[in-house]
């Protein structure tokens, strides 16, 4: 998946948590800049109903760090619209950022990549692993050292886990006690757009 930078929050008007400590303090680019990007970014500009579905699509691959693809087959099978938030939830990258073990979607993603982070006591590096009930997340004891890690203790005591993820902070390991309780309102992106745009495929 190519590069995502600011500019495609700008241009989304949404807070899509690119830069993680960016994103939470003065230095945002949706505050320094709220307008859309480009010298007619000010502007009013309207929508087709096609560029609005294509919008809310790209916002769920950008939270989610999915590609055409993975986001095509999501929509494939008849599941129910908090059947496929669920699932992108129980994503590993999704849980270790909401367990506050990285401070953003892509840091998580990384993490999982370069092989920090145990399941179940095994190194995992599939960003895309579906956790299930039962399951514990931590840090790999030989990575703990690492640079990145170095601020976790006052990271994890600052995150607040959705109330189907545990998080003991003092051992830095988290467990998912249950099914993700999805709500569709408070989500950063319309997934009924989303749906919308590849029954048009």
């Amino acid at each position: 998946m190519k590069k995502i930078t600011e500019k495609k929050e700008r241009a989304l008007g949404t807070k899509l948590f690119i830069k993680a400590d960016r994103c939470n303090s003065p230095k945002c680019a949706m505050i320094r800049h709220p307008q859309r990007p480009g010298a007619h970014g000010a502007k009013h500009h309207s929508v087709s109903e096609y560029g609005t579905q294509l919008q809310e699509k790209q916002k769920l691959q950008i939270i989610y760090g999915l590609t055409n693809k993975q986001t095509s087959n999501l929509f494939k099978h008849k599941k129910t619209k908090e059947a496929i938030v669920a699932k992108l939830e129980k994503r590993l990258d999704r849980t270790v950022f909401l367990l506050g073990i990285a401070k953003s979607p892509r840091i998580a993603r990384q993490l999982v990549s370069h092989g920090h982070i145990l399941v179940n006591k095994r190194k995992v590096t599939i960003p895309s692993r579906e956790i299930k009930v039962g399951d514990t997340i931590e840090i790999r004891e030989e990575s703990r050292k690492n640079k990145t890690f170095e601020d976790l203790e006052n990271q994890l005591k600052q995150s607040a886990p959705p109330a189907w993820l545990k998080n003991d902070k003092d051992i830095f390991k988290g467990e998912m006690t249950a099914e993700p309780q999805i709500d569709l309102k408070s989500s950063p992106f319309d997934i009924d757009l989303v749906g919308e745009f590849y029954a048009r495929q």
